[in-house]
């Protein structure tokens, strides 16, 4: 059982997917250490990849070869200016040359150096192929993205040590929900503080503060550009940007200059019932169109879902609570990402093994336990929580339009956060002790629907939406 961090589950990225997009930009950087650990960069002459399974089917319209290209380029994903992108990626095409890591000019022809291949690998269906030419030798290194921007090798040379770190550096090590309110019951604490503690044992307090902070910035610029951008996503699906129109038809005259002022203006604003529902879903929607057309988006816990938990929080801070500061975001991230860990150490986090359930579901699971617990939930009424928003996700398949990650994925990010908020009202009004269906049992079941899933609804865009709408007509 691998140590799993809140910074694990929640990463800075470039959109539009954290298993198509982030995933290979980092395995990318991942080969080219390898490459250095080994001594070999410095005599690379050629260079190609290969992307197999769903990386292939749908890595056109989830921008893989463009992360592809960006990773071997040596960029940053958490720092690139994302108006740059096309420049870099321009460059490429019209010179075929690629700056490997930024420091050796290499003949790279984008059409025939990345190459698509349908088939799947045995180990998971997001497989990629890095290939060197070395003293006119080639060497080859295969890495998987297995959902969330976590990049493994088949061969998991470092399991026995992330076994280690897991059970020695953890103070209460969690893998099962069981397991997590024990500890919450011995120690008289709440679910927040029980992980904060673990995440005290692997890096200072300072430091947890300052990235949740950057977390949450993060979320809250993202938002904040989804509202204020209008026109169509890239693509050709021609998907007209939504958030924009609600936005302006539910701000009024809201007076602010930069995404905090916007927040502390909405918090001052009156706001009628039946407007709750539509800022909400504003408020998902928004941070999937940015991420929909390469914007800076969190992982929560995959660029897919990454409007759920945002959308969530900020109907606590602009509806439940507008004192909240700080120490609710924090409390509010950490819980998220436990919970997040949990299913994917007991099931997954990638709609390519596992449909939407694995994203949308997730993610609503992470947020209904995550408001529960700041709405003065239990322990026990947070996993709760958690488990009525997925119960009601199982079986969702994922079956992007085109490949892109816009119909229906921005949408399903708008219902994720509803039902979420709507689990943690029902968890609220729930004996524990009258729950049939504990959450461990509904990650279970949800591992069991995904292994049971037809292949074409898991990211491959061959059933569904995917072949039941035609592109041209859209």
């Amino acid at each position: 059982m691998e140590c799993i961090s809140v910074f694990d589950m929640l990463k800075i990225g470039v959109g539009p997917s954290s298993s198509h997009t982030l995933g290979p930009w980092r395995a990318a950087e991942r080969w080219i250490q390898e490459l250095k650990n080994s001594g070999k960069f410095d005599n690379v002459k050629k260079i190609t990849v290969d992307l197999y399974g769903s990386l292939s089917l749908t890595g056109k319209g989830h921008a893989t070869d463009y992360a592809v290209m960006l990773g071997l380029s040596g960029a940053n994903p958490e720092t690139i200016p994302t108006e740059s992108i096309d420049v870099v990626i321009a460059s490429i095409k019209n010179t075929n040359t690629l700056m490997f890591n930024n420091e050796i000019p290499l003949t790279f022809h984008p059409e025939t150096d990345i190459v698509f291949n349908r088939k799947f690998l045995p180990f998971h269906s997001n497989g990629i192929k890095f290939s060197a030419t070395i003293n006119d030798r080639k060497t080859s290194s295969t890495f998987y993205s297995i959902g969330g921007g976590f990049v493994v090798k088949e061969e998991r040379k470092n399991s026995k040590k992330n076994k280690e770190i897991f059970n020695n550096t953890f103070p209460y090590p969690i893998a099962l929900g069981t397991e997590l309110l024990e500890y919450c019951k011995t120690l008289n604490l709440p679910i927040s503080s029980v992980v904060l503690e673990n995440e005290k044992s692997i890096r200072p307090m300072e430091t947890i503060d300052f990235e949740l902070q950057r977390i949450w910035s993060t979320m809250l610029e993202c938002m904040y550009i989804g509202c204020h951008t209008e026109g169509n996503l890239p693509g050709g699906l021609n998907v007209r940007r939504r958030a924009y129109d609600m936005h302006q038809n539910l701000k009024g005259n809201l007076p602010y200059e930069t995404p905090q002022e916007w927040l502390e203006s909405i918090r001052l604003t009156e706001v009628k019932f039946r407007q709750i529902l539509k800022w909400v879903s504003c408020f998902a929607l928004s941070v999937n169109e940015v991420n929909a057309s390469l914007g800076r988006v969190v992982t929560a816990p995959t660029n897919g879902s990454a409007g759920v938990i945002p959308a969530v929080l900020m109907y606590y801070m602009v509806i439940e609570n507008h004192d909240a500061d700080f120490e609710h975001i924090k409390k509010f991230l950490l819980v998220a990402g436990e919970i997040g860990s949990i299913f994917k150490k007991g099931a997954t986090i990638s709609a390519a093994m596992g449909g939407c359930q694995a994203e949308i579901g997730v993610s609503s699971a992470m947020a209904a336990g995550a408001l529960c617990e700041l709405l003065g939930g239990s322990p026990e009424q947070v996993l709760v929580a958690a488990e009525i928003a997925m119960e009601h996700h199982l079986g969702m398949t994922c079956d992007p339009i085109g490949g892109l990650v816009q119909i229906p994925c921005i949408e399903r990010n708008a219902m994720g956060a509803i039902k979420a908020i709507n689990a943690a009202e029902l968890a609220l009004d729930t004996d524990p002790e009258n729950v049939k269906v504990p959450l461990d049992k509904v990650v279970q079941t949800m591992w069991e629907t995904a292994k049971d899933m037809n292949s074409k609804y898991k990211e491959t865009s061959e059933g569904g939406l995917a072949v039941g709408v035609n592109m041209a007509d859209c």
